[in-house]
């Protein structure tokens, strides 16, 4: 038996995983979608990032969704997300001021909507991805290409 069919007889451990997740964070599907929406609606409405997402999106409705399964992915490890994050933040037109204030709308909207242990959980990993994709921008605006290596 090789490794693939190996790994295709282990049950996966992403339930348990999740599971644990949910029971220090309180944290939930229903949480995060709530927190999705809270945030993107103050993201809408903020003068400077507002206009650099209404540019972009029309149907808000499908974008939520993808978002809510991000971040379930994100912060449950729950695998529902299947995108490519940083091929869609290369070509947009910010700088580290924007990530900064997505990070301040994001942490005071976590707060708002989560348990503490829950805002600290998705908080973190928010000023990561902020990071990650803030580096991967500015790479691809020097060589016009992203190095993502």
């Amino acid at each position: 038996m090789n490794a693939h069919e190996m790994s295709a007889n282990v049950p996966s451990m992403r339930p348990a995983v999740t599971a644990q997740i949910q029971a220090e964070t309180g944290l939930d599907e229903v949480v995060l979608r709530d927190l999705v929406h809270a945030f993107y609606a103050k993201v809408r409405m903020d003068p400077d990032l507002g206009p650099i997402f209404a540019d972009r999106i029309s149907n808000w409705g499908p974008h939520l969704d993808r978002m809510t399964a991000f971040w379930s992915s994100v912060a449950l490890m729950t695998g529902k997300y299947h995108g490519a994050p940083v091929q869609k933040h290369v070509g947009l037109p910010v700088i580290w001021a924007h990530f900064d204030r997505w990070l301040d709308l994001f942490r005071e909207t976590a707060g708002e909507v989560c348990s503490p242990a829950g805002a600290k959980h998705v908080t973190e990993r928010a000023e990561r991805i902020a990071r990650s994709l803030n580096m991967a921008v500015q790479d691809a605006r020097e060589s016009g290409v992203p190095d993502l290596s």
